[in-house]
């Protein structure tokens, strides 16, 4: 039996957080490995009633492990929850975001496939997030590719399982505090020549509460994810 994983970072979700977790607790539970598989949910600092409703969630939820930290945005959270899974023992880890845009049940190909590559991740097929979200992908695209000389079909997609193994044999060469990681991990795996298969998945609007994320911090972080990148390029 393999263990699972599933990591959800948050950041004042309160209006989302426990829609998703009526989600995506079943899903942990139908691959409960005897108890052992984790919905784990990391509060990155909320200043709303996120970690609460997490954690009083969690009293009747003995699969669900609710963390939380200083805030430090999307990308250390979800390093976060990454090593926390790998020192678990985790076998597959998959992530997935905590607005309520993916749908756990498009989860069941994903898992059905997991032995047969390193990283089986989503292609958000006809997205409904917005076109201003949709151009921001279409150009880290291109970015990836003059950076690091490789083409990712979606790199930052928030679905996508991965076995712990290849995970934590790459995942010291993303820096911790990391605005990106899910965008490095498919582009160290291309440079790895690890096994990668994409998959289509539905990517809804926001299902409540308000983007912590507009245009003006996304391209502060483009900014910096250009600086990251190229540095990073050299340790490739």
């Amino acid at each position: 039996m393999d263990k699972l994983y599933i990591i959800i970072p948050a950041y004042n979700e309160e209006a989302n957080i426990r829609q998703v977790i009526h989600d995506w607790y079943p899903i942990v539970e139908k691959h409960s490995c005897g108890n052992e598989s984790r919905l784990v949910i990391i509060d990155d600092g909320s200043r709303d009633a996120t970690y609460e409703i997490i954690k009083e969630c969690a009293k009747d939820r003995p699969l669900l492990t609710p963390l939380t930290k200083k805030n430090g945005g999307h990308g250390p959270a979800v390093l976060t929850g990454y090593r926390y899974a790998l020192s678990m023992g985790a076998d597959y880890i998959f992530q997935t975001d905590s607005d309520g845009q993916t749908l756990p049940e498009e989860f069941a190909p994903f898992w059905k496939q997991r032995a047969l590559y390193d990283m089986v991740i989503g292609h958000r097929k006809a997205r409904q997030d917005g076109l201003s979200r949709i151009f921001v992908t279409k150009i880290l695209k291109l970015v990836i590719r003059l950076c690091f000389g490789v083409s990712v079909q979606d790199a930052n997609t928030p679905y996508r399982l991965m076995k712990g193994q290849t995970l934590e044999k790459y995942i010291g060469l993303i820096p911790e505090d990391f605005n990106l990681p899910n965008v490095m991990i498919p582009v160290i795996y291309a440079k790895k020549n690890c096994t990668v298969k994409y998959l289509p998945i539905t990517f809804r609007p926001r299902q409540g509460g308000v983007n912590s994320i507009d245009l003006k911090r996304i391209s502060k972080i483009g900014l910096q994810a250009w600086k990251d990148f190229r540095k990073l390029d050299k340790t490739l």
